[in-house]
């Protein structure tokens, strides 16, 4: 008798136990459309935070990692092979690859997307509160207003604004849609540069120079992928390209308002562990960010012909 209350106080004491002693043969599996540093610190906030809630790679859980490089082709068989392989949750990083993973899974697997701007345009989920479906995410929709609120401060006679972008993706159109009605609001003529593929964002930054007064560059992953090209046309040109994430700023952007992606991936993995855990993703709402950092790059800005106002400075919270 003394050995059956032994097992019983031993079994409620494991059931009590945080999500480590129950994660034997848990399966995460993680794909991003491309690899750059902001959807990077993504994936690794993700791989970080699950392992801080109790699921460690190699220990009770199985953890892979693929990107599409760029390819939506390659992202469907990536997304297609994790179904197969009958993974517990699927993490889709940027909007691609959440829609490939949504298609791929038809809700027979959950879906987390995460850095997707808007997810109800992409045909991710049916509303942000109630997103039903098996999938929900974290979406990394822009502070627009801030972003221009910001390029006036260090442009104010700022008239015309370049923005380069991905058509092809979904995520980008929406952003690009917003930025034209804020800048309209403010007096601002949004120029826009086509950039299909990574080997055109060169041509396209190359298009704005003598059109616009500086060039934005949104969260596009083609574009981000090629961001280098677009600060040699700027620091050659006299045209100050200004970011929307700070993962940009050390690569050559002059300041941008944005999110800190390692944050967004680890507000990702808190997800990824309430399902992990038995809730359903389709009864989690959708999530949005919402603190933002400052960062800039005096140098670059210097390069591109810019000095960045003392106030601006003054309140980064990072300086390259």
């Amino acid at each position: 008798m003394l050995k059956l209350a032994q097992k019983a106080v031993a079994a409620a004491l494991l059931a009590a136990l945080p999500f480590t002693a129950q994660a034997a043969d848990k399966s995460v599996k993680v794909t991003s459309i491309v690899e750059h540093p902001a959807l990077d610190a993504t994936r690794d906030g993700i791989r970080d935070e699950l392992e801080a809630q109790g699921f460690k790679a190699g220990e009770g859980l199985r953890w892979e990692y693929q990107s599409a490089q760029g390819d939506t082709g390659t992202a469907a068989q990536i997304a297609r092979k994790f179904v197969g392989d009958r993974a517990d949750v699927i993490v889709a990083i940027a909007t691609p690859s959440a829609q490939a993973a949504v298609a791929a899974a038809r809700g027979s697997i959950p879906v987390v997307f995460s850095a997707v701007t808007d997810p109800v345009a992409a045909r991710l989920v049916k509303s942000w509160e109630e997103p039903g479906g098996n999938v929900t995410g974290v979406s990394d929709a822009l502070p627009l207003e801030r972003h221009l609120d910001l390029a006036q401060e260090i442009l104010p006679d700022l008239k015309r604004l370049g923005v380069l972008f991905n058509p092809g993706e979904v995520n980008s159109v929406s952003t690009v849609a917003s930025l034209k009605e804020a800048a309209g609001a403010r007096g601002i003529q949004v120029v826009e540069g086509s950039a299909p593929d990574t080997n055109s964002v060169l041509g396209a930054a190359r298009s704005l120079v003598g059109r616009v007064d500086a060039i934005y560059i949104p969260t596009d992953n083609t574009v981000v992928s090629a961001l280098e090209a677009v600060v040699k046309v700027g620091q050659d040109s006299k045209l100050p390209v200004l970011a929307a994430d700070t993962a940009s700023v050390p690569r050559g952007a002059i300041a941008a308002v944005g999110f800190d992606y390692y944050d967004v991936g680890r507000q990702t993995g808190k997800i990824v562990a309430e399902i992990l855990r038995g809730k359903p993703a389709g009864e989690i709402p959708v999530q949005g960010i919402e603190t933002v950092t400052l960062s800039v790059n005096p140098a670059s800005a210097e390069r591109m012909g810019v000095t960045l106002p003392e106030a601006v400075l003054s309140r980064a919270e990072v300086v390259q």
